[in-house]
């Protein structure tokens, strides 16, 4: 069986949990603050960035695309839905508004944003894989490219995308 993690965190929510973070290390700084006395300012705020950092870590992780043999489950840390890949029209890897190399597919029907719904968001690749960053993203790249060809689903790449991928990260193009 197929799984693939993938999915773009929306800017919006990313906000939302730093200030989640935010008001975890707030909540635990504050009351050892009044409990302990103003010598526990460095305490609190420790015991606040952990709990804050293991809530974020929560939060992101909860926060996915998965894409299996049987559906594409998306999840966020409220909710959970699952879009069948008969919805799936195609895929394609272009630049997005940022600047960024997007891979999305195009969907029909259903309740998303201009009917579509973004697996992958990396900036434009210029160089060999140098960091465990990159590494992840080319595994990523592969590990759903090869569940799309398994779904036979047609993916369209700029050739200027195509080319540094081919030429920096060694991901052929799609034979024909």
């Amino acid at each position: 069986m197929h799984r693939v993690h993938a999915g773009v965190v929306p800017t919006g929510r990313v906000l939302g949990y730093g200030l989640a973070g935010t008001a975890v290390v707030a909540a635990v700084t504050v009351p050892t603050v009044l409990l302990f006395g103003a010598g526990r300012v460095f305490t609190g705020l420790v015991l606040g960035a952990l709990l804050a950092v293991a809530a974020l870590f929560a939060l992101f992780k909860r926060d996915t695309v998965v894409l299996t043999d049987d559906a594409i489950h998306r999840r966020t840390p409220w909710s959970a839905t699952s879009i069948e890949w008969d919805r799936v029209v195609a895929g394609r890897f272009v630049l997005d508004e940022r600047s960024r190399w997007s891979l999305a597919l195009d969907l029909t029907g259903g309740e998303e944003l201009h009917s579509e719904l973004i697996l992958l968001s990396i900036p434009p690749v210029s160089g060999p894989v140098s960091g465990a960053y990159d590494l992840r993203k080319r595994e990523q790249i592969n590990e759903i490219r090869n569940i799309l060809r398994h779904k036979k689903i047609p993916v369209t790449v700029l050739p200027d995308i195509a080319g540094a991928l081919e030429k920096h990260w060694q991901i052929a193009p799609p034979v024909r």
